[in-house]
């Protein structure tokens, strides 16, 4: 699904462009009874240090113009720019203000959601779909943090090895039902995406800051068989702190 597919099926109502480019966008929308910020990328982008600043930008605008609105992010990026001016610039400290910027949305009391309708891969979705208070992901759509063959340049580990244990664990293994079952997906949505989305963001609306503040995605990951030493292993260092 592109990205004008997605968002006639989330936006019923329709949605105002603020700012559309071919690789990210942002505007306003209608959900329910409500208006909503629309932060998102497209075409698998690059989220370099330009783009991070531009969505963070609009994250703060948001809560200093809009305090309460409900921000939806709709992402297809690849991950961060691997591109040396990127790094020379300090894209890490870009991609971390990005993220403190969603951050304090969340402790001013706008619920954030996220949306995996194309690709989501490493950086580029640590600070936007990770930090969100739900996240979701198409039936269609391609999460992961490295492909087995970078995988096994990177650690040296034979690829016949890696796909052997991709098969057993999804922690290895790319994809959204993976993602769903180590609990980092709230659901996988088919069907009518836009009461899924009313949905989401109207059960958010009803908790309180605490209860969105917990991170439920180990817990979630041991329940449905993706992670089973996550929760042991964070017991044990909070013993021996």
């Amino acid at each position: 699904m592109n990205r004008d597919q997605v968002l006639n099926a989330l936006f019923a109502s329709g949605w105002k462009a603020e700012y559309l480019e071919a690789d990210h966008f942002y505007g306003r929308a209608t959900v329910g009874n409500q208006q909503v910020t629309v932060i998102g990328t497209a075409e698998k982008a690059e989220v370099g240090a330009d783009m991070a600043l531009t969505m963070a930008r609009v994250v703060i605008e948001t809560i200093k113009q809009r305090p309460g609105e409900p921000i939806v992010f709709l992402l297809d990026t690849q991950g961060q720019r691997l591109r040396r001016r990127d790094e020379l610039m300090g894209l890490n400290g870009y991609m971390a203000h990005l993220a403190k910027a969603v951050e304090l949305a969340r402790q001013r009391g706008h619920v954030i959601v996220s949306v995996v309708y194309g690709e989501a891969v490493s950086g580029g979705y640590i600070s936007t779909g990770m930090m969100a208070d739900a996240c979701y992901a198409l039936a269609d759509a391609e999460i992961k943090v490295m492909n087995l063959p970078a995988m096994s340049r990177i650690t040296k580990i034979p690829l016949d090895h890696l796909q052997a244990l991709a098969k057993q664990s999804p922690v290895f293994s790319p994809g959204v039902e993976n993602y769903l079952r180590m609990g980092h997906l709230d659901a996988v949505w088919q069907g009518d995406y836009a009461a899924q989305l009313a949905a989401s963001i109207a059960s958010l609306q009803t908790k309180s800051r605490e209860e969105i503040g917990k991170d439920l995605r180990i817990e979630r990951g041991v329940e449905r068989g993706g992670r089973q030493a996550a929760g042991v292993v964070v017991e044990r260092v909070l013993a021996n702190r």
